[in-house]
């Protein structure tokens, strides 16, 4: 009910993408985090609570109005109570008891309130704007929205940039994705970095090694003395696991074996630098007809300089995979004398090849336009030149 609420009423909508702490309660909104200063002038935090009248199953309008308010008598830089509030009585009950209504406040402009967002702007730029004047760090604006107002997500937090973006509608075009990502090194630590913001149903990671300090230095987020020896499967569901749910990190290799752990799976990408795996990895996803993106880079060391390429290849699904398969476009050996497999500290190169993985990826779920992009993608670092291969499917 509280999803469709916010969904079918654009005030509360508003609300709600501006960042205003929204709870839903019953009959009433509650707008949560306000800042506002008490006798002594000091920062205290309230509460504002507004009656919601329904209209029909979905639409809703105000009584009057007046807010509700949880928390001390709000005063101004003068050290007098703000004027022109004046105080009412108390007859609101909440079902949750964080938020206790202790008083009401009534100040009408002229005109009136169109609705609950100019409503809530209004007393909030009277309640809060003396604690802004005088305590800066003070914010009504912290998107610290109820899971009740959200409603079913696989975010543990607001998407408050989908909202502020209006791109919910092609946001919801992942929701039935469950996505592998099969490596979780260099370029595929970058690439889970991505997923786990992008709204998949289900992510799954699995990577059999343990991690290093050199890691750190081609992966995203923090190092803590605590992660070393442990496995990167388990150093990064913890770095993870707060954001959003759907997060299953495993430690374990991918192999010719490992049918049941991508049973479901709608597409993988594969982020392995050893080519006999790779061919494992290939040859059990275009078995099970999951379409798939492989990322690579090649690097070769001339005089005192690096060089080298960054490798994108989406192969599709069952219809694609095998020709491209044999086009022998990755390779599918091993390389005794490849530099890279020595852990040359090359972060921005992982995350480059991570972010030309997942943008081909969204193009192919229908995210970004598609108009005609090659399978097959290599940028060559001594010229950042883009050579492409083939077009879409």
């Amino acid at each position: 009910m509280s999803i469709a609420l916010v969904s079918h009423n654009e005030d509360l909508q508003g609300l709600l993408d501006k960042g205003y702490a929204l709870r839903i309660d019953g009959a009433h909104l509650v707008v949560r985090d306000i800042p506002y200063l008490d006798h002594n002038l000091d920062l205290k935090i309230g509460a504002m609570v507004a009656k919601l009248v329904p209209v029909d199953k979905v639409k809703v309008v105000q009584d009057n109005h007046q807010v509700y308010f949880a928390g001390s008598t709000p005063y101004g830089l003068d050290g007098r109570p703000i004027p022109n509030m004046g105080e009412g009585g108390n007859n609101i009950v909440l079902t949750k008891k964080d938020v206790v209504v202790e008083r009401s406040f009534s100040n009408k402009p002229p005109a009136g309130f169109p609705d609950f967002f100019a409503k809530i702007e209004h007393y909030v730029h009277v309640i809060c704007g003396p604690a802004i004047t005088k305590y800066p760090e003070a914010n009504p604006l912290t998107f610290n929205v109820d899971n009740d107002v959200i409603g079913e997500t696989v975010f543990k937090f607001h998407d408050s940039l989908t909202s502020l973006a209006e791109i919910g509608d092609l946001a919801v075009k992942f929701k039935d994705e469950v996505v592998a990502i099969i490596g979780l090194g260099g370029t595929g630590s970058y690439t889970l970095d991505y997923i786990v913001k992008t709204p998949v149903k289900e992510i799954r990671g699995f990577d059999g090694d343990v991690y290093h300090v050199h890691n750190a230095y081609r992966s995203p987020g923090e190092l803590t003395e605590a992660d070393l020896g442990k496995s990167k499967a388990e150093v990064l569901q913890r770095r993870y696991e707060n954001f959003r749910h759907g997060l299953k990190l495993t430690q374990k290799y991918i192999d010719s074996t490992s049918a049941p752990d991508l049973a479901g799976v709608t597409f993988a990408f594969v982020c392995v630098d050893k080519g006999t795996a790779r061919k494992e990895i290939f040859e059990l996803l275009i078995a099970l007809g999951v379409p798939f993106i492989d990322v690579g880079i090649g690097l070769n060391r001339k005089q005192d300089l690096l060089a080298g390429t960054i490798r994108t290849t989406y192969y599709g699904g069952a219809s694609t995979a095998p020709a491209r398969y044999a086009e022998n476009l990755a390779e599918t050996t091993d390389d005794p004398n490849d530099i890279y497999r020595r852990n040359v500290q090359i972060a921005e190169l992982n995350a480059l090849n991570a972010a030309v993985a997942v943008l081909r990826y969204k193009q192919i779920v229908g995210f970004y336009l598609d108009d005609g992009s090659p399978y097959h993608m290599l940028m060559r670092m001594h010229d950042l030149k883009l050579l492409q291969h083939g077009g879409s499917e």
